[in-house]
């Protein structure tokens, strides 16, 4: 009975290591988290939706005038969800004082899940001028990242006219993007700021990721074995 036992609990651990390995994987950051804590290289994350699990890999943040605020380590990063979209949310102090002018640049690379093709994109984001006359923008392209070609451009601005949020269908057949944000703060004459921006995707397929059912096979062949092996040391008995 004891011996029974034993050799349960080691199949069952080999089904859940199936199970569990993928997201253990060396460079994994579960969110939320700060932005610093994705750049080093090899680093990503991911963000699941109902349809999907999309990763985010190839971080990148540069500011000019180098090293205005906020830094990296005082930008939060967390799962984006709004119905079928997996994405970021992207929070902190960005701001450019009156008279002065602040560029952000931002990039990563999207993964749409094994057997999925993403289908668009959207970005939305809040601007605050202070009833001055400063102005923001966030201006985005879109490369794909099996080719680099352009597929397409995303913008929300503070106005005028005030874009708050825009979407884009993506051409058939993309499974990776490049994104390459470049945010503009403009203080004018009290100031300008943005806090918080969104990045959502969709995607479509439901083929299962091969490495997950690889090592799903990896657990469910060692449980068969011992229970082979068993059956095997029962009968010998």
């Amino acid at each position: 009975m004891k011996r029974s036992l034993i050799f349960h609990a080691l199949a069952a651990g080999l089904v859940v290591l199936g199970f569990g390995a993928l997201e253990a994987r060396a460079g994994f950051v579960p969110l939320p988290t700060t932005l610093d804590a994705l750049l080093p290289a090899g680093n990503f994350t991911t963000v699941a939706a109902p349809n999907e699990t999309d990763t985010f890999s190839n971080f990148s943040y540069s500011t000019s005038p180098v090293g205005s605020p906020p830094t990296a380590a005082d930008i939060s990063v967390k799962a984006f969800n709004a119905g079928p979209e997996a994405g970021l949310t992207f929070s902190g102090a960005f701001n450019a004082a009156a008279g002065t002018t602040v560029d952000y640049s931002f990039g990563y690379i999207v993964t749409a899940p094994a057997g999925h093709f993403l289908t668009d994109a959207t970005l939305s984001g809040v601007f605050s001028t202070f009833a001055g006359t400063g102005t923001g923008s966030i201006g985005e392209t879109l490369l794909n990242a099996a080719t680099g070609a352009a597929i397409g451009t995303l913008e929300v601005t503070s106005g005028p006219p005030v874009v708050v949020s825009d979407t884009i269908l993506l051409p058939p057949g993309i499974t990776s993007i490049i994104v390459q944000k470049d945010m503009i703060l403009v203080g004018g004459s009290n100031g300008a700021s943005l806090s918080i921006f969104n990045q959502g995707f969709s995607s479509s397929g439901t083929v299962p990721e091969p490495a997950s059912m690889a090592l799903l096979g990896i657990g469910m062949t060692g449980f068969l074995a011992f229970r082979r092996f068993f059956k095997k040391k029962t009968s010998v008995a």
